[in-house]
Formats: structure tokens, sequence, C-alpha cells
């Protein structure tokens, strides 16, 4: 993206994610915070728009447009957060990437820091916000290990619905594959939700593994290895956000 023309100006939110700062909501709350000024001017509220002509900083640190998009696929080991940096000093998964991109990359959704798996990264605003919204409905799918055995009415309930300290929380798909070992699939992207609801019936989790987004597959990476997307994979992922909504 390049802003040609002085005329041109798109939203500040909006400007932060073509940069590879944050998503555009994510942004927004770097806004509010008081981390971002404009031609030496601290702003804290949203609705203003700038251009190639202005001068942006995050945190001090002048900001550009970046022209090369990047759509990365990172197996994410356990004990890394999902954030762009952390307050209490954890490894922060989007580290692991820093050594061969130059670009700055941000976490689509996310995964705790106890579980495992599949978790894009990229500087492509657009592509996040579409991965991102509730009614993208794009697939998840996770192998969980548990630390008791799993109820054989657990599925269908799960698929049902089920009620945990007061949130709802429904998957899409779910099965059994040993007494404690079950398949999910989500397509909603709730804090903790497969640990809640195993919680609330007293189901303890020993490991959760994202092993697919939409059409992309955990296949033989190991844990910490990365990859970009092909230009393929990219375009399916972006169609499965209207084609989930067409089937279901």
């Amino acid at each position: 993206m390049s802003l040609q023309d002085n005329s041109e100006k798109i939203r500040l939110q909006v400007f932060l994610a073509h940069c590879g700062v944050a998503s555009r909501r994510a942004s927004e709350k770097i806004i509010l915070d008081g981390r971002v000024s404009v031609n030496g001017q601290i702003v804290t509220e949203m609705g203003i728009k700038v251009g190639d002509d202005d001068e942006i900083l995050v945190d001090g640190k002048k900001i550009f447009l970046e022209n090369k998009k990047r759509y990365v696929l990172l197996n994410k080991p356990a004990g890394f957060v999902c954030s762009m940096s952390d307050e209490q000093g954890r490894p922060v998964a989007a580290d692991l990437l820093k050594e061969k991109y130059s670009e700055r990359l941000y976490n689509v959704g996310r995964l705790d820091m106890y579980s495992k798996g599949l978790i894009i990264f990229t500087n492509d605003g657009d592509f996040a916000a579409t991965l991102s919204h509730p009614s993208a409905e794009l697939e998840k799918e996770y192998i969980v290990e548990t630390s008791q055995n799993i109820p054989a009415e657990f599925p269908e309930n799960f698929k049902r619905g089920i009620r945990a300290n007061g949130v709802f929380y429904k998957c899409r798909d779910a099965q059994i594959l040993k007494d404690r070992k079950i398949r999910i699939v989500l397509i909603e992207g709730k804090n903790r939700e497969i640990r809640n609801v195993l919680d609330s019936i007293n189901i303890g989790t020993k490991s959760l593994t994202r092993v697919r987004i939409g059409n992309v597959s955990i296949q033989d990476m190991k844990p910490g290895e990365f990859r970009d997307l092909s230009q393929n994979e990219v375009s399916e992922l972006l169609s499965l956000t209207t084609k989930q909504k067409e089937v279901y």
C-alpha cells in the first residue's frame, strides 16, 4: 500500500495495521493508551486520518508502511504468550520469528501460554481483520489430552452448547479419540474455551494442541518451526470466511 496523494489519507488505526504494528482492533487500544504521536502530538482518540507526509511514532519509534505483506504459520510451543510484549517478562511467540523477518509481525487470534500449535502471524491489517472477525466462522481444530476419562455424552453436549461460569460455549464438532483424548473443532474465539468447558465437568487438561486453522494443518511441523503461507493458502483462508457462512 502506498499513499501517493497527500489527500488520500486513512484512519490512524488502519495506518498502524498496514505498518505491521498490530491488528486494527489492537491498534485502537494502542492509540487510546497514548502510545502514538502524529507530527509530535500524542493522539488518544479515534477519527484522525494520516498520510505519507505525516510523521507517526509508536512508543517513540517512527513507523513506516510496509510494502511486503507477510503471512507466516508458526507451530507455537507451550510456554510462549501471544502478545507483542509481556509485562511479566515471559517468552513471546513473535520473538521466534524475528531472526528471519524484519517486518513487524503480529498474531491473528491467540493461544494461551500453556497451549501449543498453529497460529498465524502477519503485517496485513485487512487480512488479520477478516480472519479475526466473529462473522468469519473460520474452523480451528484441536487435539486435547485430559487427566480423566471423557464422558461418552460430552461431544454431543458440547455441540449443543454448555454453559460454564455464566458463559455459553458451543463447538462445531467433537469426537472422542481415546478415553482421555478428544478432537474438538471451534469457530468462536472465546478465551480458554476448551479448558473452561472441561473444567466445568471437573476434567483437567494435560495438553491442548491446535492442529488446523481453516485449510492449513500442522502436518510435520515441529514446535517452534514456522513457514510462509503460500498465496493459494492465503486466498483460500480468505474465501473460507465466506464459504463457512454459506454452508452453515
